[in-house]
């Protein structure tokens, strides 16, 4: 029997898994970060209409650049975060993992470094080490936060040509304030003197934080780059379409590396319709971040220890004793709840869904592991460990 390792690949991937989450059949599903709300009908229908147009011209070649789709996600983040920015400051590809893999082709690679501060989205590394960029892992504090003073001191120590900043990160769903983004981009340039190194500010959630977007820093900064995706807020995680905000000299260089008509007439088509909606389903946004706040009352009430979110999704533990975190994963998975086991060490995440999807994961949560007397605050306790 044959085996990846057994292949003729690069030395470096040998031993990966690949990115994956499970898609299991089970009534509650929170483990993927998305959206549960549908796209309304008049948003359906919008769609329709602009696919059948882009149908019409399907055997030519669709926009190799975006010009439309670039020019009215620029007004988009100029409306919302105001900052102006112009289409030339933007760039889209399918989903914001080929918009990070983009920037380390451009920037990353063989004899190169990338930077992160983890526990983070392990897409960084994995995209890191499939574009031959060596990775770096920097600290982050007791509560998620990160080691400010830490990072700038690793990254003057080992000189990153790239620097990931996740913020809401993933998946403990805390942001990261303007200092530390202004102190590691400093650091990063310090570091590497010269033409300096790319810092990426990866906003995936933007829209759930708490917090205003980071997008005006980048004034003036032309070496900082903001990646935004249409898979969480707008509910179109199915359409794949990821952009950057940068200045006008990063999307030349990222241009320079993309493939050949790289984002389809018909996922255009899609994005521009969805923008025109944008009112409405930032209004789901909104019912998303009261529910994201009831689950986190709601844990921190059952005595759990919960991460501050500013994302679609909570962080909560911790979990002890036998089996730990992926005991109760399973017992969860038992009760028709799907979450996710990240990894870090006593604790899952928990994807905000509709108001009765949360009120089942939350009534699994009563059901399975009680506080009581004595047992400290976020363990299980003994009995539910059968």
């Amino acid at each position: 029997m044959i085996g990846t390792d057994d292949l003729p690949i690069r030395d470096e991937l040998r031993g990966m898994s690949p990115y994956g989450a499970p898609q299991l059949d089970v009534p509650v599903r929170l483990n993927t970060n998305e959206n549960p709300y549908p796209l309304p009908e008049e948003l359906v229908a919008r769609i329709a209409e602009r696919v059948s147009e882009a149908a019409r011209t399907l055997n030519r070649y669709p926009d190799r650049d975006a010009v439309i789709l670039r020019t009215e996600l620029a007004r988009y983040l100029t409306r919302t975060t105001g900052h102006e920015v112009g289409p030339r400051e933007v760039w889209a590809a399918n989903g914001s993992n080929e918009i990070l893999q983009q920037l380390l082709q451009a920037f990353g690679g063989p004899g190169r470094t990338a930077f992160g501060v983890e526990p983070s989205y392990s897409m960084h590394a994995l995209i890191a080490r499939g574009t031959g960029t060596g990775w770096i892992s920097g600290p982050r504090r007791e509560d998620f936060t990160i080691d400010t003073a830490g990072a700038v001191e690793m990254i003057a120590e080992r000189r990153p040509h790239v620097v990931f900043i996740c913020s809401p990160n993933n998946p403990t769903g805390t942001a990261v304030d303007a200092g530390t983004v202004l102190a590691l981009y400093e650091a990063a340039q310090a570091a590497r003197g010269g033409r300096g190194a790319l810092v990426v500010i990866d906003e995936a959630y933007a829209e759930f934080s708490h917090r205003p977007s980071l997008l005006p820093l980048i004034e003036d900064r032309p070496l900082l780059v903001l990646s935004r995706t249409m898979s969480k807020a707008f509910g179109a995680a199915g359409l794949r379409l990821g952009y950057l905000a940068a200045h006008p000299a990063v999307v030349d260089a990222v241009q320079l590396v993309r493939l050949p008509y790289h984002l389809s007439a018909v996922t255009q088509a899609t994005a521009l319709a969805a923008l025109e909606h944008t009112d409405t389903l930032l209004g789901y946004v909104g019912r998303l971040k009261d529910e994201r706040d009831r689950i986190v009352a709601e844990l921190t009430g059952m005595g759990y220890e919960v991460t501050p979110s500013d994302a679609n999704f909570v962080q909560f533990g911790r979990f002890e004793g036998e089996g730990g975190a992926r005991a109760v994963w399973q017992r969860l998975l038992d009760r028709g709840v799907l979450v996710r086991d990240n990894g870090v060490p006593g604790r899952l995440r928990v994807t905000t869904g509709t108001p009765a999807e949360n009120d089942a994961f939350l009534a699994a949560m009563r059901e399975l592991t009680p506080i009581t007397a004595g047992t400290p605050a976020g363990t299980p306790a003994k009995e539910n460990h059968r």
